[in-house]
């Protein structure tokens, strides 16, 4: 057991950080580059996708409350990632930080977790990005084939000469009395736009780092601007309309129905762990250390920047939005979209929908980076096979991991329904947050002396309430998201016992025998 829990030695990640040459990440990222890198994977899904149907299943207008409650917890966890980040300039984020402070069995654990966080959830953003870019289509009266713009089995229906999808459109058909059997009905074979969203993003990775937060940073200046067009729209019509803002506000926190989680004040912290979906954009930040200029003073800011700037917005977008319409209707795919329509701004919903499409592009992006980081962390240290670990001569980009998980986050996004992934990631990433706080604290107690570039404050008053948020949102998610993560880690365990722990450096270091005393011994 004392093996499993082997750390690796600070001195080596020092040592990795320092590497230079074709064979080492290539360092060319500024703090604004980081910040939008964070930007770019924070405001996406939890905006454009998830606020509305956490607001409509689980809190009600008091979403902003869940927001506030996850920005908190977001706050404590994102002090301690800075701490980290600057310490330790390695790409791996929460990975690398349990190796040096936990142990190895615990680095696997989140290193696997991460791989769920990572490649899961950009699977689930590019289905929603398939659904934003095909409606924009066809409001300009392009339609694509049917059975090609979704997963296999998905019922599509013809109504009002736009395809859409069963699931979504049920309710107004039944509301206007339309029975869907005599509609022109398409079942989905394929996703091929999410499949060809995913490949885009997978080459320009490929290319170079530098040209990846490039693009990202010229995305995330137009989503930026989207949002807060919104945002000025329906302040606009809230203010011209306080009645109508006032009866959507009310009751503020809806009475619960009796089974947690669903309103009052359990529905607000499930709403907090389901969006929390929405924040893993400075774990992200924090996997591009190793490529970071200086990550020792921009790593900070990129992680607390990114943070802050996204919290804000949410907020104000959250509150907004169920002010503009009632959170009973915002169950729905695109939920901004929703509400801009109700204020009979007309283009306003083009251009929500334009956001929306540069904004998951965005966090298609950030999720695929950290992936392939985490990937060629853990093939450094050998728990996982070197060609995860190769970095291109030319571009100077870990080309092999990037193309492997491109292809098989391609085809889960393709085929897959994942109804229920925004939770699995959320659990995923409230784990990561858990495991950082308590690094931060061990490595605290155990190395004083090392030289910290950035200090999280009040330690361990910050740790403890980070791991105290993070669990109380995790303990707040449904049992069958639990038993996903259970079988998930699980898997990960074989993985390890079966690869990983005999080809792991550490444990090759430990097993070496130690030189014979000589006689002045």
């Amino acid at each position: 057991m004392a093996n499993l829990l082997a750390t690796k030695p600070l001195n080596l990640l020092m040592e990795e950080a320092r590497e230079t040459g074709e064979h080492s990440l290539k360092r060319a990222l500024g703090p604004t580059n980081l910040i939008t890198l964070g930007i770019g994977a924070i405001i996406g899904a939890g905006i454009f996708v998830l606020t509305g149907a956490a607001a409509a299943q689980y809190a009600g207008p008091a979403i902003v409350l869940s927001f506030v409650l996850a920005g908190i917890g977001c706050a404590f966890a994102g002090l301690c990632y800075s701490e980290f980040a600057s310490l330790i300039p390695i790409a791996g984020s929460a990975y690398t930080y349990g190796y040096a402070t936990l142990g190895e069995i615990f680095a696997w654990i989140i290193g696997w977790d991460l791989i769920l966080e990572y490649a899961f959830g950009a699977a689930t953003v590019a289905s929603g990005w398939s659904g934003y870019f095909n409606s924009f289509l066809q409001d300009f009266g392009i339609h694509l084939p049917p059975a090609w713009t979704a997963t296999p089995g998905t019922d599509l229906v013809m109504y009002n000469a736009r395809w859409e999808r069963l699931a979504t459109i049920l309710p107004t058909l039944q509301a206007h009395r339309v029975n869907p059997s005599t509609l022109p009905h398409v079942q989905g074979v394929f996703n091929m736009l999410a499949f060809l969203a995913i490949t885009a993003v997978t080459v320009v990775l490929v290319i170079g780092i530098k040209e990846s937060a490039n693009l990202n940073s010229g995305i995330v200046m137009i989503k930026i601007a989207i949002v807060l067009t919104f945002i000025g729209i329906a302040a606009i019509f809230v203010s011209k309309h306080p009645g109508i803002a006032a009866a959507n506000w009310h009751p503020f926190i809806p009475p619960n129905t009796g089974e947690f989680g669903h309103y009052g004040w359990s529905g607000i912290a499930r709403g907090a762990g389901v969006i929390f979906f929405a924040y893993i954009g400075f774990d992200a930040v924090s996997t591009a250390a190793q490529e970071a200029k200086n990550p020792q003073r921009d790593m900070p800011i990129g992680i607390l920047g990114s943070l802050v700037i996204c919290t804000i917005l949410y907020i104000l977008v959250a509150g907004l939005l169920t002010g503009v319409v009632s959170y009973t209707t915002l169950n729905v795919p695109d939920p901004v979209a929703v509400g801009i329509d109700h204020t009979g701004v007309r283009w306003g919903s083009i251009l929500v929908k334009l956001g929306a499409i540069a904004g998951l592009g965005s966090v298609m992006l950030v999720m695929l980076l950290g992936q392939s980081r985490v990937f060629f962390s853990m093939s450094r240290d050998g728990l996982l096979p070197p060609w995860a670990g190769a970095i291109h001569p030319k571009f100077r980009t870990p080309w092999i991991s990037s193309i492997t998980v491109g292809i098989f986050v391609a085809i889960f996004a393709s085929v897959i329904p994942i109804g229920i992934l925004g939770e699995l990631v959320s659990i995923g990433t409230l784990l990561a947050f858990v495991i950082v706080c308590a690094g931060v604290w061990i490595l605290r107690r155990r190395r004083p002396e090392l030289k910290r570039p950035f200090k999280t404050p009040w330690v361990p008053f910050v740790p403890f309430m980070g791991i105290l948020i993070a669990g109380f949102m995790m303990a707040s998610l449904p049992r069958d998201t639990w038993l996903r993560l259970i079988v998930w880690l699980i898997i990960g365990m074989v993985v390890y016992f079966g690869y990983g722990r005999h080809h792991s450096r550490v444990q090759a270091a430990l097993a070496k025998p130690s030189p014979a005393p000589t006689m002045a011994d």
